[in-house]
């Protein structure tokens, strides 16, 4: 079973404009072949499927715990989206054409199908798709393409980094660079426990470090690069057999946490009555009140 904690792992700010290109450059890191949405459910179903999960429970934990992290980083990546999307539009009578900035956006799917909000696909419209997951069963191949995955899902972070100025989008690459680094050490890490191979010398990371991000350094100075979550589950302290040693890239101490971040609230997003979205005006709302209280 999964248990949802109603937080995003970092405080998002709400952007003082709207950015409907930026947004749309965003969707890449949700949807995108290496975006959230691949590590997240290439992972799950590794570990839905992971044969011998007692015998090799290190490995196991392991993976259950970065998909885990995983379904929080959707969230996160799909909330940077929508707070991107703030004031693109503003209410207006129909026949003012209150949408019509949307013919110039180069992402029409915000503006058509989701009343300007993420869409579970790439950054050109295409939905994501299953054959993005790779679960063949065999260990050391899972984890071999999962430390090639997250280094693929870092360029990709690197390059939306370099695409856009909106400080919304900056600090979720940021974030997501310095998580994504980690669980690329973690599956290096797996990976050399398995075989006696340092596959951090075999394939090394492509540079540079994220200290070369601006909005990076704050979650290296909070520690961030060096740890991993049990998610309060004794069941997945498994991964400290693992998760030891130094961090090959700071020298710093690896540590487990366990339970998981603190995290920060979910935004709350305003109606857009031009996108007829939540489509409930107030006299609707009075009603729905009325009949939520009487079994109160």
């Amino acid at each position: 079973m999964m248990k949802r904690v109603n937080k995003l792992p970092i405080k998002l700010e709400r952007p003082e404009h709207g950015d409907a290109n930026g947004a749309s450059v965003v969707q890449d890191l949700l949807g995108g072949e290496f975006g959230e949405m691949s590590t997240l459910n290439n992972y799950m179903f590794q570990s839905f499927n992971f044969r011998g999960k007692k015998k090799f429970k290190p490995f196991y934990d392991l993976i259950a715990s970065i998909t885990a992290e995983e379904f929080g980083h959707v969230e996160l990546v799909a909330n940077t989206i929508n707070l991107m999307s703030y004031g693109n539009t503003h209410p207006g009578d129909p026949d003012t054409a209150p949408l019509q900035i949307a013919k110039d956006a180069r992402y029409s799917y915000h503006f058509t199908t989701t009343a300007q909000t993420a869409f579970p696909g790439d950054g050109m419209g295409r939905p994501w798709e299953g054959g993005y997951v790779h679960g063949s069963g065999v260990l050391v191949e899972d984890l071999l393409h999962n430390y090639l995955l997250e280094i693929g899902a870092r360029t990709h972070k690197m390059r939306v980094y370099e695409m856009t100025t909106n400080p919304t989008a900056r600090d979720l690459c940021g974030y997501l660079l310095v998580r994504g680094g980690t669980h690329i050490i973690a599956y290096a890490k797996a990976i050399e426990m398995a075989t006696g191979v340092d596959v951090g010398k075999m394939l090394p990371v492509p540079r540079p470090d994220n200290y070369a991000f601006d909005h990076a350094r704050k979650y290296l100075d909070q520690g961030l690069f060096n740890v991993l979550y049990t998610w309060g589950e004794p069941e997945y302290r498994g991964i400290r057999q693992i998760w030891k040693g130094e961090n090959p890239e700071t020298g710093e101490p690896l540590k487990v946490i366990d339970g998981m971040p603190e995290g920060e609230p979910i935004p709350d997003f305003e109606e857009k009555p031009e996108m007829f979205a939540p489509g409930i005006d107030k006299d609707d709302y009075e009603r729905i009140l009325k009949r939520l209280k009487e079994n109160m």
